[in-house]
């Protein structure tokens, strides 16, 4: 199986967003990809700034979509026989709230969806929280997806690792730091952590991870690129790095996880009983 992940930039322009997804995914197919993961907010690209956005500000954050909505439906439309992981700004209907989300899918509809847990402090009052972390079926097999700031968490990589999947979806839009840019994006803080926390959590539950990431600038923001496909083992199998482009790989992601747990399985050596709650 040929998987991929996506690094590329989007903004507020939903028509052009769409485009290049099509795009992507168009370039993807010619590559045999099976399955691919396309950035956090692909529809409508992502806040202005990390640090204090205006939640009543609406030039400055994504357009609110409904994951059954016409946005969606055209990436359906799209991927045909591919799954295809991407991120959003959802609207929460009556209860007002928004959420940062992620759907996978393919041409026969979504087959999962995902709301970020975790917030960065700027965006605790821009975001409602999502309440947990769940695998889902498809036909490239288990799948589980996080955003952003839930990668940070290994509590979150192993909740799905425990609900059976074998493939990971990262969906990113993550920037250099705000407070400490580097001279080069190579040598910046939030670009080494951003590889370590894809390997790690890759190598800890011994998983196929696939990492996208936007590209480019929004706003304050300074997106990383550096989309990559992880082994379960921690071994990066192919990557771009600052600019847009496709990561892809040759993978049999269950011959490889049966492998990287033939002696050594860390999901069942773990010992719960002795774990603080």
């Amino acid at each position: 199986m040929r998987v991929a992940a996506a690094a590329a930039h989007f903004g507020r322009d939903l028509t052009f967003d769409i485009g290049r997804i099509g795009v992507i995914i168009a370039h993807a197919r010619e590559a045999g990809v099976s399955v691919l993961a396309l950035p956090d907010g692909a529809l409508g690209g992502y806040v202005h700034d990390l640090r204090a956005p205006d939640p009543a500000d609406h030039r400055v954050l994504p357009p609110e979509l409904d994951p059954g909505g016409p946005e969606v439906r055209a990436v359906v439309e799209l991927a045909r026989e591919m799954v295809v992981c991407l991120g959003f700004c959802e609207a929460g209907g009556a209860d007002g709230e928004r959420y940062n989300a992620a759907v996978c899918l393919t041409g026969d509809g979504v087959l999962g969806r995902h709301r970020k847990v975790h917030q960065p402090a700027g965006l605790a009052g821009v975001f409602a929280s999502g309440d947990g972390f769940t695998a889902f079926d498809t036909p490239a097999g288990r799948i589980g997806m996080l955003i952003d700031h839930d990668k940070t968490f290994p509590e979150a990589a192993r909740s799905l690792a425990l609900d059976g999947a074998r493939t990971i979806a990262c969906l990113s839009a993550w920037p250099t730091s705000l407070t400490n840019r580097a001279p080069r994006m190579a040598q910046d803080r939030q670009a080494r952590l951003f590889d370590l926390y894809d390997q790690s959590r890759a190598a800890e539950n011994q998983v196929l991870l696939l990492s996208a990431n936007q590209s480019g600038r929004h706003g304050s923001l300074h997106f990383l690129g550096r989309a990559k496909v992880v082994g379960p083992g921690g071994e990066v199998l192919a990557r771009t790095w600052s600019k847009g482009g496709l990561a892809v790989a040759d993978v049999d992601p269950d011959a490889m996880i049966d492998a990287a747990r033939a002696v050594l399985h860390h999901l069942k050596e773990r010992r719960p009983d002795l774990y603080r709650a």
